[in-house]
């Protein structure tokens, strides 16, 4: 694989290493190429996108006249969307090369995180533990899209996940109910998986190096969101801490005194929110 920067790319940060070749506007994490247009093709579907755009019209016009509320405009494009958000959008959009969190660290302390590598885009099998595969199984899984971040320190890594599920704001809503009400965000058994990466920080950042994790599920977006956190050095972690617990003035643990609950929950916290701005935008913007 040619790591060599493209002419006019961003410099790496010193230290940092990419998983490919980026430039700040063009890259994304779909990777597949996209097959050449043949013309009877594009003629069949100009075709058909003109007999859909008058069932559409058809269909939309029926929803106002008749008031249901599950086929509101807004609703219906965060959806549409965020669902295909993990192709559309860069890669420096979905996680930026440097994220800032200010007052992110304990004793609301400032943090800085660089990006070491981005994954490819994957199936959810490729970043989820077994169990919580089966957890999300109801919402289903359109893709997986992975990247580690280092604090600028480079004593801590994270890495931060995103799946873009195939669910409906009803699917998801019970997903978030389920997480919320039985505590499935505080399991051990439930943790996300690591993404390290040869020759990085983050080389020796493996299952047992795991110390702190949070899971969020949205529900105004079709994605769940999580992040887990470890010791740079390698070193395993015998009893991990979910970032809730961690967080808390009073916690002695090792991961909770090290400040990977905050690492972990800082890092997940900015991507989301990166997320949410960039859907907005899209949603938001004239036809």
């Amino acid at each position: 694989m040619d790591l060599t920067p493209r002419p006019g790319a961003t410099p790496a940060p010193p230290g940092a290493y990419y998983a490919y070749a980026e430039t700040p506007a063009e890259t994304t994490t779909r990777l597949r190429p996209v097959k050449a247009r043949n013309p009877a093709r594009t003629v069949a579907a100009a075709v058909c996108a003109v007999l859909g755009l008058g069932l559409i019209g058809g269909a939309v016009t029926g929803s106002w006249l008749t008031g249901d509320s599950a086929a509101e405009p807004g609703d219906a494009s965060a959806y549409t969307v965020g669902r295909s958000a993990w192709h559309s959008t860069p890669v420096d959009t979905l996680f930026p090369r440097t994220l800032k969190g200010d007052g992110a660290g304990p004793g609301a302390t400032d943090r800085v995180w660089t990006r070491v590598a981005v994954a490819s885009d994957s199936g959810c099998a490729a970043g989820l533990d077994p169990l919580l595969l089966k957890t999300l199984g109801p919402v289903g899984c359109e893709r997986l899209v992975r990247a580690t971040y280092t604090d600028a320190t480079r004593s801590s890594v994270t890495t931060v996940g995103m799946v873009f599920t195939e669910a409906d704001t009803e699917a998801m809503g019970a997903l978030d109910t389920r997480f919320t009400t039985q505590h499935l965000a505080n399991r051990s058994d439930l943790m996300p998986r690591t993404y390290p990466v040869k020759g990085t920080v983050a080389e020796g950042f493996g299952d047992p190096q795991r110390a702190s994790w949070t899971v969020h599920v949205l529900t105004e977006l079709p994605v769940v969101v999580f992040a887990v956190s470890g010791f740079a050095d390698g070193r395993a972690v015998p009893e991990p801490q979910p970032a809730a617990a961690a967080m808390a003035a009073d916690a002695t643990t090792a991961p909770a005194q090290a400040g990977l609950g905050h690492e972990a929950k800082g890092v997940a916290d900015r991507v989301e929110r990166t997320l949410r701005r960039t859907v907005t935008d899209l949603t938001e913007k004239p036809a």
